[in-house]
């Protein structure tokens, strides 16, 4: 998908007869729809009138009742899932048939037809719109969907509204886009989403086909957050910057770029030299610019194109914990101080460019007005750092421990590979020596360190998992086991919770074994290192939902040990474990 993360790989829904399969609409047929119902039909009709505003009813769509769970803003679990309607199912059906089945090592996808996003603006009539959003623009290759985060929750916490746009999602769709701090409701996304889809039907075809996943998914944004007349709109972008769908925002109020590093390769480039260009491709002449410390060769390529512009690109220092008055960041680990910094640099300018700083309130003593220090400690991110107790195991336990603990990151390049090992090794022993409520720890109880993993085909677990277990042994930490697993998100829809397809099918499990490959001869390698080198089986599942299965029966078989389990190399894999265990 140009622009963006790509999205879980997924069949297009069936349709609302069993026996009728959706098939994807073809580019150069611009009234067609993927088997509409009557009341589809009706609404493509009705936008040869003046169409009404999105939010407000007609008979033709008549408002749906929304059932959604609220939000629990720190740590607990997040609103997600899908309330499964019929309407629902559908605007799933119509996303899924938008994503490319493009390779993405395909280096044709760098500015794939980056001048059709102008021609879908004019169809959708957002350039105005844009124009009006006061927006904070990041880039970055690690940190910024959680220096987004916390600056769209301080701004929230001086009192303004707020969008937040960014990528991916880990169970539902919805979850790009948020108001207030809150997923956009499912009523809301489907009605947006047919004001969106019907335009840009009726104006597409040969010459301008339909927009690519990750673009009518910006453009659906734009149109969210400008019908919602938030205050301010934060975008993260999807990839590089230069030609991210966001970049079509000309005048931003501020930008950001956060830590860079070696992702995405395959489309921005094999040098830091490269990948820097792409990512400073989001500066904007006259638009102050931020960024964090980065390697000599970044900062170079970043100083020369904001010099270029006329603009100075400031260097911000991690955040100093002392200024948050003994409140922890509400994503955790130590390196969230570093985008924690980036995105109080990013919301004080914005409050200064826009006249608001007499909303704050200046302490003498060095620490964060009230307002930073409370959107920084309320700040939630799934996938990131998240530690969840698998409750239903707990449930059927005789004491209040809880023997099975997922322990979440979508670490997915070598560097934040090395993070996020230091972030499990640092965790697991504070846990030991402070356990919580959860995980309260019975006298002699034995841990038992397992790494559930998979990556994409296009990263190299060649550099992952030796930068993982190096960073582990430097610490003292091994793994017992191992476990490799394909994405379940490849049988669910853009955050559907359809069930896998019955039956036994053929399953390829080729990656999965490679990947087991390369783990035990990074062991038979390191035997002997420090004494701390991993030891123990590992093992290749089918499936996703047969390895949470094996880990729950093994954890409940020994209530004396607990099963602390790494899940990451992917954010989908992530998702998807969150999807399974919370259901």
């Amino acid at each position: 998908a140009s622009g963006g993360a790509s999205p879980r790989p997924a069949p297009p829904k069936r349709s609302a007869t069993p026996t009728t399969t959706k098939l994807p609409v073809p580019a150069s047929s611009s009234l067609a729809m993927p088997a509409p119902r009557l009341a589809h039909l009706r609404r493509l009709l009705s936008l040869h009138s003046p169409p009404p505003h999105p939010l407000a009813p007609s008979p033709a769509r008549p408002l749906r009742p929304s059932f959604i769970l609220p939000r629990a803003m720190a740590g607990a679990a997040q609103a997600g899932a899908a309330t499964g309607s019929a309407e629902y199912e559908e605007v799933l059906g119509c996303l899924a048939s938008l994503i490319k089945q493009k390779v993405r090592a395909d280096t044709g996808n760098r500015g794939n037809q980056w001048e059709l996003m102008a021609k879908y603006l004019q169809i959708l009539e957002l350039e105005e719109p844009i124009a009006r959003l006061k927006v904070v623009h990041v880039a970055g290759t690690k940190g910024k969907g959680s220096t987004c985060t916390f600056a769209e929750s301080i701004l929230r916490s001086c009192g303004f509204r707020t969008g937040l746009f960014t990528s991916p999602h880990l169970i539902d769709v919805r979850e790009r886009f948020r108001l207030d701090g809150l997923d956009i409701s499912e009523e809301k996304f489907i009605r947006y989403f047919w004001w969106c889809w019907n335009k840009l039907k009726v104006k597409t075809g040969d010459d301008i086909p339909m927009p690519a996943y990750f673009r009518f998914l910006a453009l659906l944004a734009f149109k969210i957050f400008s019908d919602e007349q938030v205050d301010v709109a934060v975008l993260e972008v999807g990839l590089g910057g230069k030609y991210d769908a966001t970049n079509v925002v000309k005048a931003p109020v501020v930008c950001g770029i956060s830590s860079l590093g070696y992702d995405h390769m395959e489309i921005l480039g094999n040098s830091l030299v490269e990948i820097a260009g792409e990512k400073a491709g989001i500066l904007k002449k006259g638009v102050p610019a931020y960024t964090v410390p980065q390697p000599e060769v970044a900062m170079s390529v970043l100083k020369q194109r904001a010099s270029e512009l006329g603009v100075s690109i400031r260097i911000v220092p991690p955040l100093d914990p002392r200024q948050l008055e003994d409140q922890p960041l509400g994503l955790h680990g130590e390196h969230q101080y570093m985008n924690a910094g980036l995105a109080v640099a990013l919301a004080n300018t914005w409050l200064e460019r826009q006249g608001h700083l007499d909303r704050i309130h200046v302490k003498d003593h060095g620490t964060l007005p009230d307002q930073f220090i409370k959107g920084l400690s309320i700040a939630c991110l799934q996938g990131r750092a998240q530690i969840v107790p698998d409750l239903q195991v707990s449930s059927e336990c005789k004491d209040t421990s809880c023997p099975l603990v997922f322990y979440l990151d979508g670490a997915h390049s070598p560097e934040s590979m090395e993070i996020c090992a230091k972030w499990f090794s640092h965790v697991t022993k504070k846990d030991a020596a402070q356990p919580g409520p959860l995980e309260q720890r019975r006298s002699g109880i034995n841990s038992k360190k397992i790494l559930l993993f998979n990556c994409m085909s296009v990263r190299d677990p060649q550099i992952l998992l030796p930068r993982l277990l190096d960073t582990c042994a430097q610490k003292g930490l091994c793994f017992d086991q191992a476990l490799f697993v394909p994405n379940q998100s490849q049988y669910n829809k853009l955050g559907s919770h359809a069930s896998p397809p019955p039956g036994r099918e053929q399953i390829d499990l080729s990656w999965q074994l490679s990947l087991q490959t390369v783990w035990e001869d990074l062991l038979r390698g390191k035997k002997g290192l420090n004494g701390t080198s991993s030891s123990g089986a590992s093992l290749v599942f089918e499936s996703l939902p047969s390895a949470i299965k094996w880990l729950r029966e093994t954890s409940q078989q020994n209530q004396s040990t607990s099963c602390q389990v790494l899940v990451t190399g992917s954010l989908h894999l992530v998702g998807d474990v969150l999807r399974l265990i919370k259901t």
